[in-house]
C-alpha cells in the first residue's frame, strides 16, 4: 500500500513538472509579453524596459531555471498588472468557483445516477429510451448556448437576470450556472451508470443472489451498486480535478467571480504569471484528483487489493 502511494505521488510530481515545463515554454513562444503589454506606439526603449522588468531579457534557459526554483520556494511571481502575489489573486476566486463547481458536481451526480439507475432497471421500455435519449441532449448541448437560453429566458419570461454580479450567495444566482455547468455531466453520470449497472445485473452472481432469496433491493445496493460504482468513481474524479477549469465557459457567460473568468482576462492582458499559476493549480487539482480515484479503486475492488496494480 505505501509503495503504490509513494509510486503514484512521484508520477503526480513528474506530470506537474512536464505542466509546468510545457506552460512556460508556450506562453513565451507565442509572442513577446512585453511588447503585448506596452502601448500600441511605444518606442523600443519601453519595451524593453518592460522585458526587463518582467525577467524577459534573460535567457530561455535561465528564465526556466529562476521559475522552477522560485515555484519551489513558494514564489510564484507577482501580477504586472496589480503587484500582487498570484496566489492571493487566485485564491480571492477559489471560493465562488469552488461554490459553483460543486453545486453543479452535485446536482450532476444525483440526477445522473438517478436517472441512469432507472433506466437500467426499466431496460427497453419507454421510460429507458426517453433517459437515454435525454442524456444524449444534454451531453451534446453547448454550455455557452445553454448558458445564454437560461439568461434570455430569466430576464424575458421572469425579470430575473441569473448572474453573478450582485450576490453569490442568492440561491437562483448559483442554480442557474450550476445546471448549465452540470448538464453536460449529468448526461455523462446517466449513461455511465446504466451501462455498469446493467452490466453488473447479467453477472452471474446476481443470479445467485436471487436464487437464494435475497431481496431485490438489498441485491441493488449491497452488491450490485459497489460492482457498478468504478466507472462511476472515474467520472466523479475526473469532475472533480476538472473543477476549477471546467467553469471557464460558463463563468463567463454568467459574469461568475471565479477562476474561469480570472484565467480567461489574464489570457487577454497576457499576465503571465496569473496564467501560469492558474494553469498550475488546476493540473494540481487533477493530479490530485486522479491518485485520489486510485486509492478508491484500490478500497472497491478486491481484487485490486490482492494483485496491489491500479
Amino acid at each position: 500500500m505505501t509503495g503504490l502511494v509513494l509510486g503514484k505521488i512521484v508520477r503526480a510530481m513528474i506530470t506537474l513538472l512536464i505542466t509546468v515545463t510545457l506552460v512556460f515554454f508556450f506562453i513565451r513562444l507565442s509572442g513577446d509579453p512585453a511588447a503585448a503589454l506596452a502601448p500600441p506606439d511605444a518606442p523600443p526603449q519601453v519595451i524593453e524596459q518592460y522585458r526587463r522588468a518582467m525577467g524577459l531579457d534573460q535567457p530561455l534557459p535561465v528564465q526556466y531555471f529562476n521559475y522552477v526554483l522560485g515555484l519551489v520556494q513558494g514564489d510564484f511571481g507577482y501580477s504586472i498588472h496589480t503587484g500582487r502575489p498570484v496566489e492571493e489573486i487566485f485564491l480571492a476566486r477559489v471560493p465562488a468557483t469552488l461554490l459553483l463547481g460543486l453545486t453543479a458536481l452535485g446536482i450532476a451526480l444525483v440526477l445522473g445516477v438517478t436517472l441512469g439507475t432507472v433506466a437500467a432497471l426499466s431496460r427497453a421500455s419507454v421510460l429507458d429510451r426517453f433517459v437515454m435519449a435525454f442524456s444524449v441532449f444534454a451531453f451534446a448541448m453547448p454550455n455557452f448556448f445553454f448558458g445564454i437560453l437560461v439568461i434570455l429566458t430569466g430576464a424575458l419570461v421572469f425579470g430575473v437576470f441569473f448572474g453573478g454580479t450582485g450576490g453569490i450567495a442568492n440561491f437562483g444566482q448559483v442554480l442557474a450556472p450550476a445546471a448549465t455547468l452540470g448538464l453536460a455531466s449529468m448526461g455523462s453520470f446517466a449513461r455511465f451508470t446504466r451501462s455498469s449497472l446493467l452490466e453488473t445485473l447479467n453477472k452471474p452472481f446476481m443470479g445467485a443472489l436471487e436464487a437464494r432469496g435475497i431481496p431485490p433491493m438489498r441485491r441493488l445496493l449491497r452488491h450490485a451498486a459497489p460492482n457498478a460504482a468504478i466507472p462511476i468513481v472515474t467520472m466523479l474524479g475526473l469532475s472533480l480535478g476538472g473543477l476549477v477549469a471546467g467553469a471557464v465557459v460558463t463563468e463567463q457567460v454568467f459574469s461568475w467571480p471565479g477562476v474561469g473568468q480570472l484565467l480567461i482576462r489574464s489570457v487577454q492582458t497576457r499576465d503571465i504569471a496569473v496564467i501560469q499559476f492558474s494553469v498550475i493549480a488546476v493540473s494540481f487539482t487533477m493530479t490530485l484528483a486522479n491518485l485520489v480515484v486510485d486509492l478508491v479503486y484500490f478500497w472497491l475492488d478486491p481484487r485490486i487489493r490482492r494483485s496491489g496494480n491500479v
